[in-house]
């Protein structure tokens, strides 16, 4: 028997990812598909799932570690599945932001060497700065802010977010 729900799996540092992750899988179950929103660390197979999506927030211009080991992990088994990415990226919430969209597209190369997405997401995130778990990060953020690069806030454009899932649910024959 074929399984029929589907894995959206997350990796984040803040929440904002996670909150996206969430957002796509509400979608997916409004539309009739049964969904499970699991941080990828608390996945071990993906027997179970008839397909998977695949989030990480970005940091230094990549995916989260735990993101890419995880894609490692279950390299073989996402070949065998529809798979589709999504990237969370505060570059995305920049003054100008289309024009650094194809530089984010590219960051994902490093996923895509590893499986064939059948769709890519590409979002802006939030920025709460109390959240930045490291002093060195949270100064950077906040001359960030300082030299208008970014705005604290939550720029994650939900009608966006729910149609790109909306889309997802053909390209994963659910």
């Amino acid at each position: 028997m074929i399984p029929q729900k589907i894995l959206v799996a997350y990796a984040s540092r803040t929440g904002s990812t996670a909150g996206v992750a969430e957002a796509i899988g509400q979608t997916l179950t409004d539309s009739g598909t049964p969904v499970e929103v699991c941080r990828m660390q608390d996945v071990k197979d993906l027997a179970a799932y008839r397909a998977v999506v695949i989030g990480s927030a970005i940091q230094g211009k990549q995916w989260l570690p735990e993101a890419m080991q995880f894609m490692q992990t279950h390299r073989a088994t996402l070949a065998q599945k529809p798979c589709a990415v999504f990237s969370v990226c505060m570059t995305l919430a920049m003054p100008g932001a289309d024009k650094y969209r194809q530089a984010v597209a590219d960051w994902l190369e490093p996923v895509r060497a590893l499986v064939r997405p059948v769709s890519e997401g590409l979002f802006a995130g939030a920025l709460d700065i109390s959240k930045v778990p490291s002093f060195s990060q949270r100064l950077k953020f906040r001359l960030s802010v300082a030299f208008g690069i970014w705005t604290e806030g939550d720029h994650r454009d939900w009608k966006a977010i729910r149609a790109w899932a909306a889309d997802l649910k053909p390209v994963l024959n659910a």
